[in-house]
């Protein structure tokens, strides 16, 4: 009898310690759940530069065009070329960070000479904070008003997506130079971008001088850009002006494996009008308000610069050339030169594909007040 009491004993001790030992294992298990969790929405996650790989709405706020699934050889066609059908028509989309101000409201924005609207993915905080410090310092100038905004849409998914667009808030609590719309900021929506900141503009700065219109890695010297504008005669930016890299003479490419991919299911025709290239252009108030109102008409193309040559057509207006801007590079003639040396880019407008870094040193070595320089200047001069 006193042995079969201990072997209960025993047994309800042996189930009393793997009761313990099951829910010790659960709370480690729950525990290293929230831990694995935690340390995922704490640590960034690497950028996916992969861009077209599949097909993503521009927004929650767009619906799709079922009529595009019509278009001829469309199963066929690239990923985000089926992206860009479907979803061209729209054009309207809510804002999540605004700047109203930006221009002192919009009975005094002709009291801005110079915005800069700078074109800028959500990732690229280390491009903004440079161009913050530089060349897109906002200032007073030669008498004249410089602002700067920086356009965007959204970037990645999920908790990628929020850390990014909390990253935007801070940076724009702090600066007030951000306005983003909520859609998917990719490559192809770039011309989307320079719309809906050109219908911003007819409402908040309507009657802004004139404008720099770029890239994020584009060095500029906004003193020369001030100086250039300064000189138009009898032009306050109430007449035409769209200068740049003047590119002629060309169409649309139609190999699937290129960037600039567009296949003649959005545009038949072989020949562009001529434009200027989008890493950087100056336009007058006049020409963009005249721009965002030929845009009504004519369908969206996904190269942004082209569209904007297209625009400029529409109303009978040309693109000019200015020779100090380089948006294909700047092209040192000798190999035993330096070619970032600052007295080459002195003299210049702005010039395409800057890292960071650099535009920090070229922009502090430019003002260098003891900086010697020969003739340097015939080079812009072909």
């Amino acid at each position: 009898m006193r042995r079969k009491n201990l072997q209960t004993t025993a047994l309800l001790l042996t189930g009393v310690v793997c009761l313990v030992i099951i829910m010790k294992k659960n709370d480690f298990e729950s525990d290293v759940t929230l831990k694995s969790k935690d340390t995922y929405e704490m640590l960034p996650q690497q950028n996916d530069l992969s861009g077209f790989e599949t097909l993503q709405p521009l927004s929650s706020h767009c619906h799709r065009n079922m009529s595009a699934y019509n278009v001829t050889g469309f199963s066929t066609l690239p990923n985000h070329i089926q992206d860009f059908l479907l979803y061209k028509h729209c054009r309207s989309f809510p804002m999540l960070l605004d700047v109203p101000n930006k221009c002192g409201g919009p009975q005094n924005s002709a009291d801005v000479f110079l915005l800069l609207v700078i074109k800028s993915s959500p990732e690229n905080y280390d491009r903004r904070e440079v161009l913050r410090k530089t060349w897109a310092k906002e200032r007073l100038h030669k008498g004249v008003w410089i602002r700067r905004v920086f356009i965007t849409g959204t970037s990645k998914t999920g908790f990628e997506k929020h850390r990014l667009n909390k990253l935007l808030k801070l940076e724009n609590s702090e600066n007030q130079d951000i306005l983003q719309w909520d859609f998917n900021d990719s490559f192809f929506n770039l011309t989307l971008k320079q719309i809906v900141f050109l219908e911003w503009m007819e409402r908040w700065c309507p009657h802004v001088r004139f404008l720099l219109n770029g890239d994020d890695d584009i060095f500029a010297n906004t003193f020369n850009m001030v100086e250039y504008l300064q000189g138009q005669k009898d032009n306050d930016g109430s007449k035409h002006l769209f200068a740049g890299h003047l590119i002629q003479n060309v169409g649309p490419i139609r190999h699937s494996s290129s960037k600039y991919f567009v296949p003649v299911q959005i545009q038949e025709s072989e020949r562009y009008p001529p434009y200027c290239g989008g890493g950087g252009f100056l336009l007058s108030g006049f020409t963009a308000k005249t721009i965002y109102n030929m845009s009504h008409s004519i369908d969206l193309l996904p190269i942004d610069d082209v569209y904007m040559g297209m625009c400029l057509e529409k109303a009978g207006l040309k693109p000019t050339s200015h020779f100090g801007v380089r948006t294909a590079g700047l092209h040192v003639p000798t190999g035993n030169v330096d070619k970032f040396h600052p007295c080459f880019y002195r003299e210049i407008i702005l010039v395409h594909r800057f890292l960071p870094h650099m535009i920090f040193v070229m922009w502090n070595e430019i003002q260098n007040p003891h900086l010697q320089c020969g003739n340097t200047n015939s080079m812009f001069k072909n």
